[in-house]
Formats: structure tokens, sequence, C-alpha cells
């Protein structure tokens, strides 16, 4: 099993890596969101480090974190948040106690958020609470990859923040068609750069699977339309703006949270 302490080193090397290159972009869109990675990589590293306990604490404050800024962009009620933050930090604790008991705990969590506007007797936005309710649990569940799937999560994560920003980068400057009406701004050039390099660095990390290859090369942009699909639908340009240079947290994750899922699922 890789261990984290092994992956360190190569995160360092990417990370000097990609600071050269945002220099040499001259791009402060770039520059802050190489920032904002220099800074979220010490933590998510001493996480994991810790152990599962650590990697379960990690997870669920992603998750809430991801929860508010997606409550506020869907315009849930107060109550509906609370109650859906409180279902996505508890499963990443339950896949650390009582991995067994996870599924039980996923399908509590869905039907307590879809009751929420039902005990509340919401005739009029019941059914767009339950959906959006519901939508965030499942969005949100893939997080507990991050206990499951140990400290090689780390390669995972890695390759898919170098996969995003060497998209965006190469898209930019090769342009040629675009990749969705979701999303006109990212091209195929970009799609296929940015897999090109997310591959490698799972190479380089020594965590090229047929999995976590399908994960990082389908997983990643797919993740990323999907956002891209729900802020079209309720008329946002970003998640929140608290993180410079991202827009929101739930902006930086989001072509994780599908590469988790596919990586468990494909995972032996």
């Amino acid at each position: 099993m890789t261990e984290v302490e092994d992956l360190v080193p190569y995160l360092a090397g990417a990370l000097l890596v990609g600071g050269i290159a945002v220099a040499l972009s001259r791009r402060r869109e770039y520059l802050l969101r190489w920032c904002a990675w220099a800074m979220g990589v010490p933590v998510v590293v001493a996480a994991l480090y810790v152990g599962r306990g650590g990697a379960a604490i990690l997870a669920a404050a992603a998750g809430v974190a991801c929860t508010l800024e997606y409550g506020g962009l869907t315009r849930l009620p107060r109550l509906d948040r609370a109650v859906l933050a409180v279902a996505v930090a508890v499963a990443p604790v339950a896949a650390w106690l009582a991995p067994v008991q996870l599924p039980r705990v996923l399908a509590l969590t869905v039907a307590a958020v879809a009751l929420v506007p039902v005990l509340a007797g919401d005739a009029a936005g019941g059914l767009s609470r339950l959906c959006f309710g519901v939508l965030g649990v499942i969005w949100f569940a893939p997080l507990v990859g991050v206990v499951l799937l140990g400290p090689a999560v780390l390669a995972l994560f890695a390759a898919v923040s170098i996969a995003d920003i060497t998209a965006s980068f190469s898209g930019r400057r090769l342009g040629g068609p675009s990749l969705s009406p979701l999303s006109p701004a990212k091209h195929w050039s970009g799609l296929l750069a940015g897999t090109i390099a997310g591959l490698g660095t799972l190479a380089a990390l020594g965590a090229l699977t047929p999995a976590w290859a399908v994960a990082v090369a389908a997983g990643a942009p797919l993740g990323d339309l999907l956002e891209s699909m729900i802020k079209r639908g309720v008329e946002a340009k970003d998640s929140a703006s608290w993180l410079a240079g991202a827009g929101g947290l739930l902006d930086r994750l989001d072509s994780l949270l599908l590469a988790l899922l596919l990586a468990l699922a494909l995972s032996p």
C-alpha cells in the first residue's frame, strides 16, 4: 500500500513545477489557484498521515463546506442546509468507524434529507427542496472515498488537480472545438492535454491502474461539467467567492467528487 510519506516528495515536486509554470504564464487566475493548492496540499497530507480518523475529519469538513456553498447556490432553506450538512458529514465518519454499516447510513441520510420538506408541509416548493437535497447527498457521498481508498487517494487528488489546471491552460492556448454547451470556455484540446497530464501523474506516483485511469480521464472532466450544469441551472458563475481566484471549495472539488466515485466503483 502506498504510504503518505512516499508521495510527499512527488507532491512537493509537482508544486514546484506548477509554480514555475504558473509564474511563466503570468496569469493572476492561475497564480491564485496555485496558492490555494499550495495551502491545501499540506492540510490534506497532514490529515491523511494521521490515519483513517484524520481522513474522516478532512472529508467531513470538506463536505460541510461544500454543502453550505451548495445550499446557497440552490437557495435551500436554512433547515434543509443544516440537515444536509449533517448528512454529508456523517457518511465519512461512518466509513471510518463502521464501514459495514455505510450503505444503511447513506440510505438513512437520503431519507432524512428528503423528509425535511415533507414534514414542513411545503406544498409550493417541497419538490424542488427534496430534489436539490437528495442530489446534494448523492453528489457529496463519494467523499467517503477519502477514507476508504486510504493514503493512495493523495495520488488521485494530485492527478485530478494537475489534469484540471492543465486542461484549463491548454484549452485557452490551443483553442479548437468547445467541449460542451455546459461549459463553452472548455475545449477538447484542453481535455486531451489534461488527461495526458493526469495519467502521467498517476504513472509517476505509481498509481496508474485501469480503474484510476478511468476515474481521472472520465470522472474528472464529467464532474466539472456536472457542476457547470447545476450552476447554469441556477444562473450562478461560481459556487462561492471566499476562495481567492477559485470561487468556492466546491469549484475546486467538483472534478474530484466524480473521480472518487469511479475509483470506488471500479477498484477491485
